[in-house]
């Protein structure tokens, strides 16, 4: 039993307590007592931050709730598809056309107008912070008629539509957006749910938009509670407070019906960056000795007591197309024998698993003859160094795909000459080369097979040796039906959820 485990079982009897008082205090729904009424009950990871604004984070509970929209929407191989646009072309290397879908309404009764999608997307490029997925972008929106817009870049970008079905660019009704530059979703959205109550970071309530532009939607409202505490999400579905839980706790997992959680496998890899810079790791020899002591297979079964996946290369499961892409990496040098050469390895508390992971590397790296000294702090207390290339080797669990559903902004943020986010400290021609290839081109096979090129440059210099790919564990009660296991944790409730058979 992890350490991490027997916490949780130690609490897990107090957590439950705390959530029942707080929900003894919580108004009776008036629909709990109507027999025909269904109202599904969420537990949700984490409360608001900005009272729900969509230019925020607090956009994606609103996407998982099904309340706003956007132009776009991803399939499951992340290429753009129809939704509030019904059709798009390129007009020229910066310039988009979108269509406009006719008939629909926002949750106000206000129709959906080519004004109001430029209202709302230019909203978002003036917001004070900036929606994440326009990082870097400069875009201005105009009517082209009386049924389409404009879409214009400063600089070429074959990523336009596939940045439109961010959550963060959801197309709100006009009296959504304040003078301050807040947007308010209530009765704002075009979803088959409607925004009816915010309870500051308790709760939130919606009820079914019977004027859906789509298919009605099976459930009549959604009850979501923020629940940070792990145990007690994990309690709730046991105990059948909520029906959807986000996010269940691997210790947990044990105590409740396996038929109950749900393993999502998530863009997420728990990677190991090596200082390419200066220090033991400069040495390519160096940086394939710890590649080779490196032993996935027990730190999956031992710190994520086998709920994760080992990692092939950069990319996991959650895109379903890069294993069928991949090919093993040549050219690599052969490692050198480590001989007792001091090494700073570092990480941070934040995510819970990574110290326990910190200390399994260590005895890796120590059994193939390297001398490792750790250090683990919080994040915003070693942000700076890790950044800066003060650790010889960093741990960490990094987003593979950013909001656009594409991962070359990732690969470029942490392994181009030029990244932000380049922990490794890396500047190699090749992978500049093989990131620009894969940027230029448009959505697609080609551009799928660009990016595991890139990314078997970048595995070529063993700057950074992905370990494992994270998974979420989503409960789900045994009457619901037809909810949405989305690695891309931008969908949950969907017009077709249904609650099926008595409550418990």
């Amino acid at each position: 039993m992890t350490l991490r485990r027997a916490f949780y079982l130690s609490f897990g009897a107090l957590s439950l307590a705390l959530l029942a008082g707080c929900q003894q205090e919580e108004p009776t729904r008036e629909d709990s007592a109507s027999a025909d009424s269904k109202r599904l009950r969420v537990a949700m990871l984490q409360p608001p931050r900005s009272g729900l604004n969509p230019l925020t984070d607090d956009a994606f509970k609103l996407s998982r709730w099904r309340t706003a929209e956007t132009l776009v929407r991803l399939d499951d191989d992340n290429d753009p598809q129809p939704f509030l646009a019904t059709d798009w072309a390129q007009v020229d290397e910066r310039t988009w056309r979108f269509e406009i879908r006719d008939n629909v309404t926002f949750h106000d009764g206000t129709p959906l107008t080519v004004e109001q999608v430029v209202t709302a997307l230019t909203a978002a490029t003036h917001a004070t912070p900036r929606p994440r997925i326009l990082d870097g972008v400069k875009m201005t929106i105009e009517a082209d008629g009386d049924h389409a817009v404009q879409v214009r870049t400063e600089t070429p970008d074959p990523l336009v539509p596939n940045r439109l079905s961010s959550p963060q660019l959801a197309i709100m009704a006009a009296k959504a957006y304040g003078e301050d530059g807040r947007v308010n979703p209530i009765e704002a959205g075009t979803g088959p749910f409607v925004l009816k109550e915010i309870n500051g970071t308790q709760s939130a309530r919606l009820d079914r938009y019977d004027d859906y532009w789509g298919e009605r939607a099976e459930l009549a409202g959604i009850d979501a509670d923020y629940v940070p505490d792990g145990t007690a999400r994990a309690a709730a579905l046991r105990t059948g407070t909520a029906e959807v839980v986000e996010a269940v706790p691997v210790s947990q997992v044990a105590l409740i019906d396996p038929e109950l959680v749900h393993e999502v496998p998530m863009p997420r890899t728990n990677t190991l960056y090596l200082n390419t810079e200066r220090g033991v790791f400069n040495d390519p020899a160096m940086r394939a000795a710890a590649r080779e002591a490196l032993d996935r297979e027990a730190i999956v079964r031992t710190v994520y007591e086998g709920r994760a996946d080992e990692a092939k290369g950069l990319l996991g499961p959650a895109l379903a197309w890069a294993d069928g892409l991949r090919s093993p990496v040549e050219g690599r040098p052969d490692a050198a024998d480590p001989n007792g050469a001091s090494i700073t390895l570092g990480t941070f508390t934040d995510r819970a698993e990574l110290p326990e992971v910190a200390v399994l590397l260590e005895q890796q790296l120590e059994a193939a003859g390297f001398d490792v000294h750790q250090e683990v702090r919080q994040y915003a207390h070693i942000e700076s160094d890790m950044l800066s290339g003060q650790f010889d080797a960093f741990i960490l669990s990094r987003a593979t795909m950013l909001d656009s559903g594409d991962p070359v902004a990732y690969m470029y943020s942490d392994f181009a000459c030029e990244g932000s986010f380049n922990i490794a400290q890396l500047c190699d021609p090749a992978v500049d080369e093989a990131l620009a290839r894969a940027a230029d081109l448009p959505t697609g096979p080609e551009r799928r097979q660009a990016i595991i090129n890139a990314e078997a440059a970048i595995l070529k210099t063993d700057a950074a040796v992905p370990m494992l790919h994270e998974r979420v564990i989503q409960g789900e009660a045994a009457r619901v039906a037809n909810t949405v296991r989305d690695p891309r944790e931008r969908e949950l409730i969907t017009e077709h959820t249904r609650l099926d058979g008595a409550a418990q």
